[in-house]
């Protein structure tokens, strides 16, 4: 049985172990991954966060849909999605929506949810808008 290391030091190298091995198999996206998608264009990116939170600051480009209302909004008709996020909603079909959050477990909850209802190509950024903003994304 693994036992948590002391210390403060130890203590963060502990979670961040215990974070990978939750999401081991779940599909995931690097911080170079992402930024070579958002360079291409070719990622959709979704901040799960709480409004308040986004609005503190973000990952440019990403839409901000609070987890707690990501089921009833991936179910919407693609009109009323568009009124309310301003943003056409994803096709099941599309690859790499990418979900994130500022640590990692709504992300995951959120990518889960979303292959859950058929969307094949979510994937979860697990370093999250904190990896983004200590690395400067």
């Amino acid at each position: 049985m693994l036992q948590a290391p002391r210390g403060r030091a130890g203590a963060a190298l502990w979670r961040r172990a215990v974070a990978v091995r939750t999401m081991a198999g779940a599909p995931t996206v690097s911080l170079p991954e992402l930024r070579s998608l958002l360079a291409s264009g070719r990622a959709r990116l979704f901040d799960v966060r709480s409004r308040e939170e986004a609005a503190a600051g973000t990952i440019p480009g990403a839409l901000n849909i609070p987890v707690s209302e990501l089921e009833s909004a991936l179910q919407m008709e693609p009109a009323a999605f568009q009124a309310l996020y301003s943003a056409e909603k994803p096709k099941l079909e599309d690859e790499h929506l990418i979900f994130f959050c500022q640590m990692g477990k709504r992300g995951l909850q959120a990518m889960q949810l979303a292959r859950s209802l058929g969307y094949t190509g979510a994937r979860n950024y697990a370093g999250a808008y904190r990896e983004w903003l200590e690395k400067k994304g």
